[in-house]
């Protein structure tokens, strides 16, 4: 019987999945040979398999798009910044801050449903202002009560000093901030004195000097011209050349909302693969390019970014709190818009596997308790 073109699909996925057990499997038996237990005697006999799987593995890795399960906790939405554009801000003095108390009542409701990364995004007290300790003090808090109930923390709260990073250092597997555009010229940022494109390259550089595992990316269609975009992308790419630090680059397309003050068109989305494509000739292979598909809705528009080069879909949650009129999408909607075309959806870490050695102990520990716990779904996905 003729074997049809999706038959043959499915079949190399399910190889490409076993394969990949293989390997993992593999090399935790070499681990313990390594280290002298010394019973697992035919390893030589097993080595071509094994790079047989790895070719499997290699080939098929280009079909895989990630996503982090994840949560976002606000300490604040109040802001001293203005952005035309923004749809998450309140007046200082506008927003309650979220109690610890109320926090832990979240995230314990969280522990069962697979949310591995909180999110700490907040709104930014001035740093000049006597709120600002007290501000910082509760997103360090929240971080570590995140950690203590086996979550792990992802924070981007804006521009920080050198001494507030290096404290945040500690309770965080990475942290973020959008770089948005090199320009200093737009008129949406013209009340927000936080984003200076200085201020926030220095922001990044800082990470890189800390040692942090680092997301920033790009807002599209905010007044910039093309040339912006690469140059922004050049920046980037120059920073992580330096560091080593930039595990990611979101490209986020502008998208009107419903309670902000600019109330512009949205960004052209057919111009996004192309912009994604170049931008994965500008940047480093060792940077994922990621972008939010409840901002690409079309499901043969959020393939073509697939096939120009984006490789992950960031984290995934009830609510997007910056794009709030724009929810997630379903992890379920998601495969079924991904799994015809070929690509496999595989949650990870908010950390990169790369840079595990570059955390402190104890958050060491954290991310290897989630990473085997995500290689134990893989194999009972089989």
């Amino acid at each position: 019987m003729e074997v049809t073109h999706s038959q043959k699909r499915s079949q190399m996925e399910a190889l490409s999945r076993r394969c990949r057990v293989v390997v993992m499997v593999y090399d935790c038996l070499i681990y313990l040979y390594d280290v002298g237990v010394g019973f697992f005697y035919p390893r030589l006999y097993l080595n071509p398999f094994i790079s047989f799987c790895k070719v499997v593995l290699t080939n098929s890795l280009n079909k895989v798009v990630t996503y982090s399960p994840a949560y976002t906790l606000v300490p604040t939405y109040e802001c001293f910044n203005r952005c035309a554009y923004c749809n998450f801000r309140a007046d200082p003095g506008e927003s309650p801050w979220l109690s610890l108390s109320a926090a832990a009542a979240e995230l314990r409701r969280l522990q069962s449903q697979g949310i591995c990364e909180i999110l700490i995004l907040s709104g930014e007290v001035h740093p000049q202002s006597p709120r600002r300790q007290a501000w910082f003090q509760l997103i360090y808090d929240l971080c570590e009560l995140a950690l203590s109930l086996g979550f792990l923390p992802h924070t981007n709260v804006g521009p920080l000093s050198w001494a507030e990073m290096r404290s945040l250092k500690k309770v965080n597997v990475s942290m973020g901030l959008m770089l948005e555009q090199l320009t200093p010229q737009l008129l949406v940022h013209k009340h927000a004195p936080s984003k200076l494109p200085a201020a926030r390259l220095q922001q990044l550089a800082m990470a890189g000097e800390l040692g942090i595992p680092f997301t920033t990316g790009l807002l599209l269609g905010i007044g910039e011209t093309e040339h912006d975009w690469w140059e922004t992308l050049e920046a980037i790419a120059q920073l992580h050349q330096s560091w080593g630090h930039i595990q990611e680059v979101i490209l986020q397309p502008y998208s009107s909302g419903t309670q902000e003050a600019w109330a512009a068109v949205s960004f052209e989305l057919n111009q996004l693969p192309q912009v994604i494509a170049t931008a994965r000739q500008i940047l480093p292979t060792a940077i994922a390019i990621q972008i939010p598909p409840n901002l690409v809705l079309e499901p043969s528009l959020l393939l073509a970014c697939l096939e120009a080069g984006a490789r992950d879909l960031g984290g995934i949650g009830p609510k997007d709190e910056v794009n709030p009129d724009y929810p997630h999408l379903h992890y379920q909607k998601l495969v079924e818009i991904l799994e015809p075309a070929g690509w496999q959806l595989e949650p990870r870490l908010p950390v990169y596997p790369h840079y595990d050695n570059w955390l402190p102990e104890k958050l060491q520990i954290a991310v290897e308790q989630w990473r085997t716990q995500f290689q134990h779904q893989l194999i009972f996905q089989i």
